[in-house]
């Protein structure tokens, strides 16, 4: 099996970060504005605040933002994605092994401290879900 591009931003990434990901594993710190436009593969973890427009025109792939306060709300676009919790224990995991691997390749103080709090900022995380993208996984 073929291992994912993975890429690691230790701080903010600028506007259109992610956009039209295919097949890439990023973890950043924050993004600016439309993060992962036309999305169509690929996972994105942002451990930060994120600019307006986020996921515009996304039908794959899936994206983890860790929202602090409210305003994420405001600024995902509800045409293609919903949010979800992350539930799942597997999802779970692996969330976590990829900020793990971030704090690794990164020395991130950001990543070491969301770790050290697991539980609180695992709660904190949604799940950026494209509505399509969703209905094909569970045929």
């Amino acid at each position: 099996m073929e291992q994912p591009t993975e890429k690691y931003f230790c701080g903010i990434a600028g506007e259109r970060f992610a956009v039209r990901n295919s097949g890439v594993i990023a973890v950043v710190e924050g993004v600016g504005d439309h993060g992962c436009e036309y999305m169509t593969g690929g996972r994105v973890i942002v451990l930060g605040e994120t600019g307006k427009n986020f996921a515009a025109g996304m039908s794959g792939g899936i994206a983890y933002v860790l929202v602090e306060n409210q305003s994420f709300h405001s600024r995902f676009n509800t045409e293609m994605v919903e949010l979800e919790i992350v539930s799942e224990l597997q999802e779970q995991k692996w969330l976590r092994k990829w900020i793990e691997r971030h704090q690794d390749y990164t020395k991130s103080y950001r990543a070491a401290s969301l770790l050290e709090n697991w539980e609180k900022t695992l709660s904190q995380f949604v799940k950026v879900m494209p509505i399509e993208y969703r209905a094909v996984l569970e045929k």
